[in-house]
């Protein structure tokens, strides 16, 4: 993919303990290395390339003003991954393993040593929370939109039925949150099937269609009368399996750990004192949820704000029916150009 690098990070330990050999970060900037600095992770499947709908010269993210750098999650393809490697089964990574990962790259390859602001979508807003509390003094601003600080337990229960829709193909069943599939006694790990692939990927594709967007958006048919698909099944047919037939399984199991596993109070110095990892952020935080979200309803943004101290956070809500999609790929024209007015009201 044009103008996507990649960092050698050499044998990459992680917080499992376990250690991903000869790790590679990808990434992709934007602008002039001496203008201010703005980091930009990637989301849950995305791609370096399916960032860029937020930025342009006629945008809050303007290239011509900042120096925007997209990172890309361990396991997306890019950044090394099962798909891209020959480290089967792969470890399992965290989002403090990808923020360290991010954190040299941006200071010791591309010579960043701090940041105007930190910002991402869905788990790019996972991350944006990880910055915040792993290195409070290295941004001005932080925005996480759509997203959380640490997986809700409601979030948890929704990404087994993605988990276990895709592990059913090879007839594996869930070992529970944050663990893997359960191996039939005497079979080894082994590569999937064609069928398998197949079958496991249009099954987490069809889970997905149920909580992307809100029942708002289906009642309204903006499937048909925004997106342009002829019916119901035509959406989940082409939109949804078609997202999904073009990911790689273990790709989507490696990330979906991630997620799952996330919270950014397990680390040192908060060892799971969610509270005193919220009152750790420093950078002016605008907190973003989808009204409609049902994934990341607002309620756990108000939380996550409550527990910062005072003068540091604030949430708005997308006032969308596009659920989770408000906040992007940038297919919710009025979305993005809401998104895009309270990234100005930020100061970017």
């Amino acid at each position: 993919m044009a103008g996507v690098e990649t960092f050698k990070l050499g044998d990459w330990k992680l917080q499992s303990g376990q250690t991903i050999p000869n790790a590679e970060i990808a990434y992709k900037t934007f602008g002039d290395s001496s203008s201010p600095a703005i980091i930009y992770p990637s989301w849950y499947s995305g791609t370096i390339a399916d960032n860029e709908w937020l930025i342009g010269e006629d945008k809050a993210l303007n290239p011509k003003k900042y120096y925007i750098i997209i990172t890309a999650l361990f396991g997306n393809g890019q950044s090394t991954s099962p798909s891209n490697s020959d480290i089967k089964p792969f470890p399992r990574c965290t989002f403090y393993d990808n923020v360290q990962a991010q954190y040299k790259l941006v200071t010791e390859h591309l010579g960043v040593k701090h940041a105007r602001a930190v910002l991402g979508w869905s788990m790019g807003a996972g991350q944006t929370y990880q910055w915040a509390t792993s290195f409070p003094d290295f941004m001005d601003i932080a925005v996480p939109f759509c997203g959380s600080a640490k997986t809700s337990l409601h979030n948890q229960v929704f990404l087994e039925g993605v988990k276990v829709a895709l592990l059913a193909a090879k007839k594996h069943p869930s070992a529970g949150s944050c663990a893997d599939g359960v191996l039939p006694q005497g079979e080894e790990y082994r590569t999937w099937t064609a069928e398998e692939r197949e079958v496991g990927l249009k099954a987490l594709g069809r889970v997905y269609a149920g909580w992307g967007f809100s029942q708002a958006f289906y009642r309204e048919k903006v499937f048909e009368t925004d997106l342009g698909f002829k019916d119901l099944e035509d959406f989940i047919v082409n939109f949804w399996e078609s997202w999904a037939l073009r990911k790689d399984p273990e790709n989507m199991l490696v990330m979906l750990y991630t997620w799952q596993a996330a919270d950014c109070s397990n680390q040192e110095p908060y060892n799971g004192d969610f509270k005193a990892a919220m009152q750790a952020i420093k950078a002016k935080t605008l907190v973003l949820p989808g009204k409609t979200d049902l994934y990341f309803p607002p309620e756990d943004s108000e939380i996550e704000v409550a527990n910062m101290k005072e003068g540091i956070g604030r949430v708005e809500a997308f006032p969308s029916i596009w659920g989770h999609w408000a906040g992007g790929p940038g297919d919710s024209k009025e979305d993005l150009k809401w998104l895009d007015g309270k990234l100005r009201e930020m100061g970017l």
